[in-house]
Order: structure tokens, then sequence, then C-alpha cells
């Protein structure tokens, strides 16, 4: 693109004129970019480049036998230890240097190892020596007694048979359901791979959504960590189950039509030394920054260094691997705002766009641009979204527009509103002008992920929307026999935010497990303070099965609600929202998404009869309405109607049309043109 004088402008820059003082910097990205992926692979394929997997970690050779090779270069002597050397450091075992850049290697005949034997590496470096777990390996186990953990051998009879490829990209909206495999089962107790599969992937089928977005599969050692302090990069974490059977999952997901992505944490790594990458080959600085650089004071772990060739090598290596060997179908790139700014954003307002260039770290930011190059080179239907609080322009933008190429980005403001705004703020005071503008107050230039909680609202010490809005009542007051004011309320509230925040998102919209019915309680991983129980690490799906308790109206909600997000120019994907009316005074809100009208009474106290709401010319009929007693409402409002619009006149003129309404205290109306 050409600007008026006719100089060439990138086309990030050419959509927002705030950008021109730093096109230049923009510029230089893109140039270190092209000049890191050059010096990496010397001009041939970044997917070639990224196989690393396929040469490091432990393989079976074309004899029949054993190859293992790690990167170690500040050590002076690696073994090979396991139950074949009672666990010491035998010559016949040890891995010899080769080359100059401190890779070591070593080969074992057939039988010396078999499936599921345990073992880990002895390293030996200038004033220490230790045990580590190898860095590439793809099984990590943890004895239930001891917790100590190891590397296994995995080399089971014949390779598991895929029945369905990966999941093609969708031309409409990413619908995502975020699970937690631990956690989806009703017992007070880690689940599995496979429950996960039978038990609570058909729920999700069936609930309408397209994408799901799987946390906590790569190996960690701490279960409540949530899965973000990984120590095992290429290993699905064996807590839940073997390899094959996280394929399984993939592949059923697959089978039933479900994009599959997971969390990837490559913002940091556990700063633990036996199971982790931390001081691997005796020194701070293999994998991760010196000095206080590579430390991250708030999440106590360790930041990579992603300027060195060897750690993006590993780190393109990964992305590549899960979408090789598992066939997920993208990622959700965790903490991207603490590996673009030196002070991981902490504390940083971002309140102007000095603030989205000052103290950045280009090689992350250059990594992260391969990372979204090689990802979908790799697999051209892939999907992914970077967590971003910072707002950074470009994120979601195509590299050759002068973006890092991420699909979407999540719109991490939009629940911080809806928490600040059910805390502080008592209903009849909500102005809804303010809400749409939250709500949409995003780069239209760039795809977005909207939604109204995660599972960071979920954690103890936090609260869920529902919990929020109905407490304790949740306990006792659930019962559909019960007449509950509090309940009530906090219901059609829970609709009415769900349902704003999906029809006001940009092309995409996330949900934490439990979430669409309110799940009532908190999530509290096993540890010492709540003597390691498995009680709050669970979803109680009774609950919403049981027709005697109100939380499967909201369930259904939320099926119907999901149901409206599909369809070509009538879902997300339809241009808009535009807005038709913010009336403050009465707290109405309305605006129409592609050929539907969505009409929220946020008013907690009146209804309005023949209520005017500005529309195109046209005949429109009511598709969904939060009030229905099919969603737990009180059916006020009489269903199939259809509404003719109406001229409004200012003398001879008309000036615009509308349709009436008649709107409920606390009540959604969504209408289509046909």
């Amino acid at each position: 693109m050409t600007d008026a004088a006719g100089n060439d402008r990138l086309p990030l820059v050419a959509g927002d004129p705030w950008l021109e003082p730093f096109e230049g910097a923009l510029r230089v990205r893109q140039a270190h970019a092209a000049a890191l992926a050059e010096r990496l692979t010397g001009g041939k394929s970044l997917a070639d480049f990224a196989a690393g997997h396929e040469y490091f970690g432990l393989h079976r050779d074309s004899g029949g036998g054993w190859v293992m090779r790690e990167w170690a270069p500040a050590a002076n002597s690696v073994h090979l230890i396991g139950p074949f050397s009672q666990w010491r450091p035998d010559p016949a075992f040890a891995l010899r240097r080769i080359g100059e850049q401190g890779v070591w290697e070593t080969r074992l005949a057939e039988g010396v190892l078999s499936h599921e034997m345990l073992y880990k590496l002895w390293l030996t470096w200038p004033g220490g020596e230790g045990e580590r777990i190898p860095a590439w390996t793809r099984r990590v186990v943890q004895d239930e007694h001891t917790k100590v953990m190891s590397a296994q051998v995995w080399a089971p009879a014949g390779n598991y048979r895929w029945r369905y490829r990966h999941a093609p990209r969708r031309a409409g909206a990413a619908l995502i359901y975020e699970a937690h495999v631990g956690m989806a089962q009703e017992e007070a107790r880690i689940g599995s791979y496979r429950e996960f599969r039978e038990q609570v992937l058909p729920r999700i089928v069936d609930a309408g959504y397209n994408t799901l977005q799987l946390m906590a599969i790569a190996e960690h050692p701490y279960y409540g960590s949530f899965g973000y302090h990984v120590s095992s990069f290429f290993a699905a974490s064996s807590r839940f189950g073997t390899p094959e059977e996280l394929k399984e999952l993939v592949d059923a997901a697959h089978g039933a039509g479900l994009a599959v992505i997971m969390d990837l944490v490559h913002s940091h790594a556990v700063k633990n030394e036996i199971e982790g990458l931390s001081r691997f080959d005796g020194t701070l600085h293999q994998y991760f920054h010196a000095g206080p650089k590579g430390k991250h004071v708030a999440w106590d772990s360790r930041c990579f260094d992603y300027g060195k060739p060897e750690v993006l090598h590993f780190l393109l290596s990964n992305c590549r691997f899960w979408l090789d060997e598992y066939r997920f179908d993208g990622y959700r790139f965790d903490g991207v705002t603490s590996m673009i700014y030196l002070d991981h954003g902490l504390g940083r307002p971002f309140g102007n766009y000095e603030d989205y260039f000052r103290d950045t770290d280009e090689d992350a930011i250059a990594y992260l641009t391969l990372a979204n190059r090689l990802i979908h080179a790799v697999h051209p239907g892939a999907l992914t979204v970077a967590e971003d609080v910072s707002g950074l322009p470009g994120l979601a933008a195509p590299e050759s527009a002068g973006g890092i190429g991420f699909d979407y980005r999540l719109a991490m403001g939009v629940p911080d509103f809806w928490i600040k705004l059910i805390k502080e703020t008592p209903d009849e005071c909500w102005d809804v002008g303010r809400l749409y503008h939250e709500l949409t107050n995003r780069r239209r230039d760039e795809r977005s992920i909207g939604y109204a909680e995660s599972h960071d609202q979920a954690l103890v010490g936090d609260k869920t929307i529902a919990f929020r809005l109905m407490d304790a009542a949740m306990y006792t007051d659930m019962s559909v026999a019960q007449s509950s004011l509090l309940v009530d309320r906090g219901m059609a509230l829970h609709k009415l935010i769900r349902l704003v925040t999906l029809a006001t998102a940009g092309q995409g919209y996330l949900n934490f497990m439990g979430n669409e019915f309110g799940h009532p309680e908190w999530i509290d991983f096993p540890r010492a303070g709540n003597g390691w129980s498995c009680h709050y690490a669970r979803r109680q799906w009774h609950l919403r099965d049981d027709p005697n308790l109100r939380y499967h109206f909201l369930a259904e909600f939320d099926k119907a609600m999901l149901a409206l997000a599909e369809g070509a120019g009538r879902g997300l994907d339809a241009a808009g929202p535009r807005l038709a009316m913010a009336h403050t005074g009465d707290q109405v809100l309305a605006f129409a998404r592609g050929q539907r009208v969505f009409v929220f009474n946020f008013n907690p106290q009146r209804s309005f009869t023949d209520y005017g709401v500005p529309v195109a010319p046209g005949n429109y009929r009511l598709l969904l309405d939060s009030d229905s007693p099919a969603f737990g409402g009180h059916g006020r409002v009489a269903p199939g109607q259809s509404y003719l619009s109406q001229p409004v006149r200012e003398g001879r003129r008309v000036v615009r049309h509308q349709i009436k309404l008649y709107l409920p205290t606390r009540s959604a109306l969504v209408l289509e043109k046909g």
C-alpha cells in the first residue's frame, strides 16, 4: 500500500494512523524475523529445521537398537542410568560428545532397553554433578509414593492407527471449550484421557462447541500449577494416561468435528533442576538468560533466551512436535505479554502506543513470528491464539502486513470488566453505553476471542460469575420447586452477560468447562493447605443433568446461544456489531449484527411495553428469548412472534424505522430479519 505521497506503507500502518511513528520499528521487526529465519535455516525450510524431536531424545535406530542424543554444552560427561546400570554411571552407558555444539550421543544394542523401563541421565560439570531427566524425552512418570519423576521408555508394540486427519479450518467462528482433563471428572480424584473422551467429549459436542482447548498437557511436576510450570516440553502428562490414550482423545474429537488446540507454554519454564531444564548442564544460561533476566520473579520460574539458536531449535521443534505426533490443530500461546516486554508487562499501563514499543524483547517477538509461520506451514488449517493483556497492535495481523501472525488474540479485558462491574456497581447503576464500549473496544483489523470468564476466575481466591451473582444460594435455592429472588436475578444476569459477550465478540468465543451451567464451586487443586484433597478439583456434572435443579436451564441457554454464533453471514463472522441504541436511563441496549438484532433490558425493576428499537426496514422474527421457561425464565414474551418495522416520521420525512417490543426486566431478545 502507498500513502498520499506515494510512499510504501505496511498494511498494518495504513489501517491505523497512530502507528505511523512506529512504522520503522515494525519494519525492523520484520527484518529481524527474516534474518533470524535465514540464520537458523540457511535458506532451507523452517519446517525441516524444526524437526529436532526426530534427532534428539531416545529413538529406535534402523538396526533395532536405540540411539540417545542430548544437548549439554557445559557438561564434562553424560551417562544414561537406569536399572540396566543399577542407577549408577557405568562406562558401558556413557554418551560421547559429537561435533562442537555440545551434542552427546550413545547407541545401545537391542534388548538393553524395554517398554516402560525407567531411565535418567547423570551429568557431570565443572564443580558438580547430578541426575537429570532428558530435555527431549517423550514420556515422564512420577512415582506414586516418593513423587520422584523419571523418564520412561515408551515403545508399545505397533504405532497408533489414526482414524481421522487434522480437523479442517472452519470458515466461521471458533467456539472454544476450555478444559482440564484431570479435573473434568465427577469424582474427587485425577481424571484420565480415556474418561474425558468417553464422558466429557460428548457433552462438549452436544453443547455446540467446535473447538476443544486442552490445558496442562505438557508434563509438569506440580499438579496445582494448572500445567503452566512445564518441566518436559515433549512429554504428554502421564498423570492422565498414556500417549495412545491422548491420541484416542484427539482422534475422537476430530471424528466428532472438533478442532483440538492445546495450551503451549513457551513464556517460561519450571525452575526445578532434576525434573526440568534449569541448570541442565550445570549452567543457568543453557536454555535461559543469564542473571536476573533469566528469572521470572512473579511466576517463580525461568525465562528462555529467545536469541540463542539452540533454544529456538528446541521451542520451534516443540511447536511442530505436537502437530505431528498428536495431531493437535494449533495452540493457545500462554503468557505472550510476559514474552514481549522485558519487564513482562507487570505494572505497565499500556495507555499509549509508546508503551508497545518500549523495552521490548525483539528476540521473543521474532520467535513468536517464526512460530506462527512454522505452525501454519506444517498445518495450514491450524489455529493460534495469543494470550496478551497489553493490546499490542499487529499481534493477530499477518506477518506480511507487519504483524506477528497469530490467528486470534484473547479479549482479556472483558472478563476483568465483568468482575469489576459485578463487584462494584449495583445493578440499577449499570451504564449500558459504557458496557457496550468495553465489550467492543478492540482492534477491528485483528480477530479476537471474546469471553466472560475463563479458568482464571474459577480458581480458589476468586469467584465465577455465577458464584458472584448467587453465592451461597447456589447450595440451597437451585431447586426448580423453590422460589428465590436472588437466584432469579443471578440466572437472568448470567444469561445476559454471556449472550452480550458472545454477540459483541470478535470472531470467536471461549468458555471454561462447567461455567456454561453455572458450576457452583471454585477450583482448588490438591495441596498441603487442603490436605492434598481433590474435592474441588472436579466438575459436578450431575448438577447440570438433574431436571429438578436450575443448572440445566443455564446449560440449555448456552446451547441455544451458541447455535446463533454459526452460519455464514449470520453468526460471529457477520460484520458488526452496529450500535442501534444505548439508553442509559432505561438501561436498554440494542445492536445489530448481520441480519440479526440483539436487544437487552438490564433494568432490574422496569419492563417496557411497545419499546421502539431502531432497525433496518423489514420483518423480524424472534429467534431467542432469555426469559423463556426452557431457560428457567418467566415466559413473559410469547414465542414465535414476528415484528414488522414501522417508519418513524418527523413531519413528512421518514427519519428511521423501528420495531416495537415488550422488554421484560433483565431479559434479552434476539431477532432476525427475513
